[in-house]
């Protein structure tokens, strides 16, 4: 499988010690990235010999993930990649929509520090002229994480952080990710051109509407999909 391969290369981050916290860390990574899609039965023995790490350690490392919604334990079937419902990707949208909005809302007098998020537009624009949807997808996650870290709090971070990558098992059964990714890069850019003018309340006012249209397209898209049957067994 070509993603073990790319496992086996993420021994380094590892370190000297193989915690479970850090093997849900690339785990976690792995599956915002697609290397497992939704549906994927996770093999312990596998996994753990592509990172070299015990059978308790990934264990381990799946009872966190589990706990964060990513994986699920089905008995005598094993741990899979979670297939989201339309009520788990409305419940996302609903997280974002009080976290985003109101991080956006708190950040008082600008200037604002928009570096990071002028360089996930960019990253999100190269990734269109080359046609790579996925990594417009990636950009987009990019964004909205530099959103969110405006707020200086690590604790959000961390909330966020899960709340993203769930969100992406939503975007990985889409059959049509430009569709769905390509209008939010003008959208972006207009969050980023009222911050950069200081003008908080505007760009409160965009995120909220781009939030709201950014889960009915989901939502319309991933209710179709699965109810296709696109999403694979779990």
């Amino acid at each position: 499988m070509a993603e073990l391969t790319g496992l086996a290369d993420d021994r380094a981050l590892l370190g000297r010690t193989s915690t479970a916290e850090r093997v849900a860390d690339i785990l976690r990574s792995r599956i915002a990235e697609g290397y497992f899609p939704p549906g994927t039965r996770l093999s312990e023995d596998s996994i753990g010999g592509a990172l070299g790490v015990s059978r308790n350690t990934l264990r381990e490392a799946f009872r966190l993930l589990t706990h964060e919604r990513l994986l699920v334990h089905e008995l005598n079937r094993g741990v899979f990649v979670r297939v989201l419902t339309v009520e788990d990707v409305e419940d996302i949208y609903r997280t974002r929509r009080l976290v985003e909005c109101a991080v956006v809302h708190g950040l008082g007098r600008p200037p604002y520090a928009v570096d990071a998020l002028a360089g996930a537009v960019a990253e999100g624009r190269s990734a269109a002229s080359r046609r790579d949807w996925n990594g417009v997808s990636t950009a987009n996650i990019h964004f909205h994480r530099e959103l969110v870290a405006l707020a200086g709090s690590a604790r959000t971070d961390e909330l966020m952080r899960s709340v993203f990558a769930e969100l992406r098992l939503a975007f990985h059964v889409v059959d049509d990710p430009r569709r769905l990714h390509e209008p939010y890069l003008v959208r972006n850019q207009e969050i980023l051109d009222a911050l950069r003018s200081g003008l908080g309340p505007k760009a409160e006012r965009l995120l909220g509407i781009y939030l709201d249209d950014s889960l009915q397209g989901l939502v319309d898209t991933y209710a179709r999909r699965v109810a296709a049957g696109g999403a694979g067994a779990g």
